[in-house]
């Protein structure tokens, strides 16, 4: 059976091929760019918009959980009898940085192995079970437990979200429903924070937070079996015929062949391969791996709605080199408030200035870009476990970073320490500059060819 499944995607990749070389030897032949035909316009955005705001409902519980703890800490406590336990309350916040490592650290496996919409289907699962567990813990131990399973569902969302997004959207909005995922993790945030407003004056009311999560959750489930399958992984799991629907789902029928065209010129015979780690770190794509990760690290050591407007318009780099500059400016600004250039009397409107100034420059660029990025620098054979590795690292300087940050800010005071992190801010303007390659308004195959040379 399984033959018979190959022979037929074999013979469907070679006549996509006869048909792209046809069309080459026509001088009057359409030249199509991820399903974009310059002869008739662009793809309708309004078409795959209701399939990218199901997935940035991941990217809302994402900031929920990450903030639902915020203004519910000290009731919790209270009520589980480690009021006063900074080692405890740590634990509580950082539990589940712990189990979003490890999530995605599998994230790449699970997208590719069941699809990306069981995928997010999957990353709601351990988020409902973690979220009645806390609800109803009723000692430190149940809260830690609950908490590790919501991030591991943390961990599988983000990276999934990223490859959905980018492979369901047609190129002149990609960048623009890229952020919309930073926008959707905003607002979990918000709503986290207004949930929890009662939590200090309600008793019990900590476990209400809880247990409003379970509601998104169990929306993306359901609305998931609505939305589309990313015709990306259709094609290389060899169900192209099944891609072909998707894509005229997502993009109208005129674009459809032009898609798939697309997709099988950046085909190389490996897509069914099982791409193995130690590729990812020491093969022909270790560089854009590299780029992804530390890219990631300085997005956490340097410290949404402009990003969302723009990033199609200017484009991804100059929005990252845009953002890191501002950040290196607000971190200064951050420092001089703790030096003795800058009086007393004065030192809060510097303070509180450089931090609002941060906020909104890491928004406008070293927030969302990098997700948008990196899912479109990837090839297809490899962008999902690509991303789980990114991810991973993510994670794991976010933890260190939440971990030391105060240590830090008591051992060496907050001139060094945010003179340290203006200076990753100006490393991060460097390292863009030389490494990043610009992707907005290209195909993803456009991009894969600039990357990767055939020789490689």
């Amino acid at each position: 059976m399984r033959g018979r499944h190959l022979d037929t995607y074999s013979m469907y990749k070679r006549g996509i091929r006869d048909y792209i070389h046809a069309n080459d030897k026509e001088q009057d032949s359409v030249r199509f760019l991820n399903g974009v035909s310059k002869d008739i316009g662009n793809p309708s955005w309004k078409r795959s918009l209701r399939h990218v705001l199901v997935a940035t409902l991941s990217s809302f519980l994402f900031g929920y959980h990450l903030g639902v703890v915020n203004e519910t800490l000290e009731s919790i406590s209270h009520d589980l009898g480690f009021h006063g336990n900074t080692m405890a309350e740590g634990l509580v916040v950082s539990t589940c940085l712990g189990g979003a490592f490890v999530g995605s650290l599998f994230s790449g496996l699970i997208a590719d192995g069941v699809g990306r919409r069981r995928a997010f289907q999957l990353c709601a699962l351990p988020m409902l079970i973690g979220s009645a567990m806390s609800a109803i813990s009723k000692n430190l131990w149940g809260m830690l437990l609950g908490r590790l399973f919501v991030g591991t569902g943390m961990g599988i969302g983000p990276p999934v979200a990223a490859l959905y997004v980018t492979e369901v959207s047609p190129a002149s909005v990609r960048g623009t429903y890229g952020s919309c995922t930073q926008i959707a993790t905003c607002l979990g945030l918000m709503g986290a924070l207004f949930i929890g407003f009662p939590a200090k004056e309600t008793e019990g009311w900590w476990r209400v937070c809880f247990w409003v999560s379970a509601v998104p959750a169990a929306i993306l489930v359901l609305l998931m079996e609505f939305s589309a399958e990313s015709p990306h992984w259709l094609f290389k799991r060899g169900r192209g015929a099944d891609a072909e629907a998707e894509f005229e789902k997502l993009l109208g029928g005129p674009y459809v062949k032009g898609a798939i065209a697309e997709l099988s010129k950046s085909e190389r015979g490996d897509e069914a391969d099982t791409v193995k780690f130690s590729e990812l770190l020491y093969g022909r794509h270790r560089k854009v791996v590299f780029i992804g990760s530390i890219l990631y690290v300085l997005q956490q050591l340097s410290g949404s709605f402009v990003a969302l407007l723009f990033v199609d318009k200017l484009g991804r780099k100059v929005l990252l080199i845009g953002s890191f500059s501002g950040m290196a400016v607000a971190m200064g600004i951050q420092a001089a408030s703790a030096s003795a250039l800058v009086v007393s009397s004065n030192e809060v409107y510097f303070s509180v200035g450089g931090m609002l100034l941060f906020v909104l420059t890491f928004a406008m660029g070293a927030g969302p870009v990098p997700g948008v990025l990196l899912s479109e620098m990837f090839p297809g054979r490899i962008r999902a476990k690509a991303m789980s590795v990114c991810m991973a690292v993510h994670w794991v300087i976010n933890f260190f970073v939440g971990l030391f940050f105060l240590r830090l800010l008591e051992q060496i005071g907050p001139l060094v320490l945010y003179t340290i992190f203006a200076t990753f801010c100006l490393l991060a303007v460097i390292f863009v500059k030389k490494y990043v390659l610009e992707t907005g308004g290209k195909s993803l195959q456009e991009i894969e060819i600039a990357l990767f040379s055939p020789e490689e």
